[in-house]
């Protein structure tokens, strides 16, 4: 049974900051999390989710584009837009992807509690990782990570204010922030990142609902662009009661290497 078995919602307006596109591809979205579309279903020929989401074609394409590089659609040439099947977990992604995108590749919902977004002075540090005069104006986010409701880590970043003025007044209780940024024309390219081990402190403990002492997975780093110009500077607090990190390593010898 394909989506146009059963009618679409529009997408709702009422945010009349986020573009139509993005509306769109949230409506579907929503079905594929609540299991109203099943793995491997064919959405209905674009003209019909067109007249159903009330949205043009071109736009209806950047909806579904956005939602096939989030890995949640498929598409085959000549046949339609399916709703991807479930692939293998792979916790620690290849890739440079937010959040929201390694959710959403893993079929669960992502969502963030604020707890601080304002606009201060860069201090010594921050400015010597950005590559900015100290008391530069930076945007400093901090949020509670959760993915199905559940809290998963601390995130604290810090951007040049003026690289996205707008991302001030954002509500990122449920935007992606490397989505906004791309939106206002901020190409992400590269990161610098550490990881290591320790252990919760009385602060992170409340905001993870942890025991103080809990093990935590810290990775901290520093986002270029392709001309190697650092935008974005983070230290995510991840529970290590939570969260998990898979990878692959293999020897210079691997054949798959040379």
């Amino acid at each position: 049974m394909g989506i146009d078995a059963v009618p679409t919602r529009a997408p709702r307006r009422v945010r009349g900051s986020d573009p139509l596109w993005k509306q769109a591809s949230e409506s579907i979205l929503e079905r594929i999390e609540s299991q109203e579309l099943k793995a491997g279903e064919k959405l209905a020929p674009e003209r019909e989710l067109c007249a159903q989401l009330d949205i043009s074609r071109v736009t209806l394409r950047k909806a579904l584009s956005r939602l096939v590089d989030q890995g949640v659609l498929s598409a085959s040439h000549g046949r339609g837009w399916f709703v991807a099947q479930p692939v293998a977990a792979r916790e620690w992604p290849n890739d440079l992807e937010s959040f929201t995108t390694t959710a959403h590749r893993k079929h669960m919902r992502p969502s963030s509690l604020v707890l601080r977004q304002i606009v201060e002075a860069a201090s010594l540090d921050e400015a010597d990782r950005l590559g900015v005069p100290a008391g530069t104006p930076l945007l400093r986010l901090e949020r509670v990570r959760l993915l199905n409701d559940v809290r998963i880590a601390v995130d604290r970043t810090v951007i040049p204010a003026d690289l996205a003025p707008s991302l001030a007044t954002k509500d990122f209780s449920s935007a992606s922030l490397f989505e906004e940024l791309r939106a206002q024309g901020v190409e992400l390219s590269r990161s610098e990142a550490t990881i290591e081990a320790r252990t919760a402190d009385e602060r992170l403990a409340a905001q993870l609902e942890l025991a103080v002492g809990a093990p935590v997975l810290v990775l901290d780093q520093t986002i270029q662009t392709p001309d190697q110009r650092p935008v974005l500077a983070s230290t995510v607090e991840y529970s290590g009661e939570r969260y998990r990190l898979r990878t692959t390593l293999s020897s210079s010898s691997d054949p798959a290497r040379r």
